[in-house]
């Protein structure tokens, strides 16, 4: 995939992450280089996937 990004000014005063998903990033500014890798070490047969849990809203 060839992604093309045309930067402009930007100014960023805050950031509140108040979940991660197993695939995500979050980043802000320049990046000339992104590398991805993934590590999973636990056994397939203690996977339980099931229904997502709503994260709690304030």
């Amino acid at each position: 995939m060839n992604f093309t990004v045309v930067n402009k000014e930007i100014c960023v005063e805050n950031i509140n992450i108040r979940g991660v998903a197993s695939a995500s990033m979050a980043f802000i500014g320049d990046t000339d280089t992104i590398v991805l890798s993934s590590a999973f070490d636990t056994p397939p047969e203690s996977l339980i996937v099931g229904p997502f849990v709503p994260l709690p809203s304030e």
